[in-house]
């Protein structure tokens, strides 16, 4: 065989035994990282060094463990060279009145990004433990545990690796190992976060319903039915958010408009229901609902325009 046919046959090799891991190792990157874009990053540097160490490759580990070790540490070295990522109801009290948020004093400081169910999932008989990994006060929650904390407890209790896999990947004992998975789940566990519904669930679907027509026909009854007590809103990508719902309807009662001014497109983010938002006829962003068996407890509004693309939608809305 010529070099280029060897070439050609290492190539097809590696694509076909490394592809099937993309999706999941972009989860992986994004649980790590809570960004889409760094994540997406994290992987295309995951497939490069793999590529670059494949003639190497002497199958000590299955290629699915090899590649997450790859990831793993790429993630582990973009999180020395940044600060972390956090939401509004993490960076302060809530708001007092209804002046719009700033941007933190601290530019260190990062915003969690919103992911596309399509971008992480594959297989539907893994939907739902997915979809519980990826919530969006989780991904906030990791983001607190140190980094080797946040890889262990991500790869022990999220990907179910044995204790020692785990510790060949993080070149550590399993005792370390063991030690730090106590750590973090005892960090996690002094803010337990509630059971979601399904965003199939017909209470999530109903929910989402009232937030929709509470939006497009300025129906304050619709916003009000949907709330629980206890909801707040965060704006993200500002320190603002607000908190209980007298002040919540506060809010919407100044964001809806008339009728006719919003449109709101139903996806799926963060296994979570969520609306791609257009305003007289441009762009908004993105705003991830959580809904509860008792009503919505938190919507995290995401003001970036272009992330509706992100999710599949256009930039400005179809015809009705």
């Amino acid at each position: 065989m010529t070099t280029e046919e060897v070439e050609e046959v290492m190539v097809s090799d590696f694509d076909s035994r490394t592809e099937p891991f993309r999706k999941e190792l972009l989860a992986h990157c994004y649980r790590m990282l809570a960004s889409v874009h760094e994540a997406e990053d994290a992987v295309q540097e995951t497939y490069l060094r793999a590529w670059r160490s494949w003639s190497g490759f002497e199958e000590r580990s299955s290629v699915r463990v090899w590649l997450y070790r790859i990831a793993t540490n790429v993630c582990l070295t973009a999180l020395e060279q940044r600060g972390r990522r956090a939401l509004p109801s993490g960076l302060g009290a809530p708001a007092s009145d209804l002046s719009p948020g700033s941007p933190p004093d601290d530019p260190s400081v990062l915003f969690v990004e919103p992911i596309a169910e399509s971008l992480v999932l594959d297989d539907p008989a893994t939907i739902v433990t997915t979809r519980e990994s990826l919530r969006l006060a989780l991904i906030a929650a990791l983001q607190y545990l140190p980094a080797k904390q946040r890889a262990v407890l991500i790869l022990r209790e999220v990907l179910a690796f044995p204790a020692a896999e785990v510790a060949t990947m993080l070149d550590t004992s399993v005792a370390a190992v063991k030690s730090t998975l106590q750590r973090a789940r005892a960090r996690l566990d002094e803010n337990p976060t509630e059971a979601i519904v399904e965003p199939d669930d017909p209470r999530a679907q109903a929910l989402l319903a009232d937030y929709v027509s509470g939006f497009e026909n300025a129906d304050m009854a619709a916003l009000e039915r949907a709330l629980r007590a206890d909801a707040a809103i965060e704006m993200v990508g500002t320190t603002a958010w607000f908190n209980g719902r007298v002040m919540c309807l506060q809010l919407l009662a100044s964001a809806v408009g008339s009728p006719g001014d919003w449109r709101m497109l139903p996806i799926v983010a963060n296994g979570q229901p969520a609306v791609g938002a257009y305003f007289k006829g441009e762009a908004y962003g993105i705003a991830v609902l959580t809904p509860t068996a008792t009503g919505l407890t938190h919507i995290h509004v995401f003001s970036t325009p272009s992330l509706v693309t992100h999710f599949g939608l256009p930039l400005t809305p179809p015809a009705p």
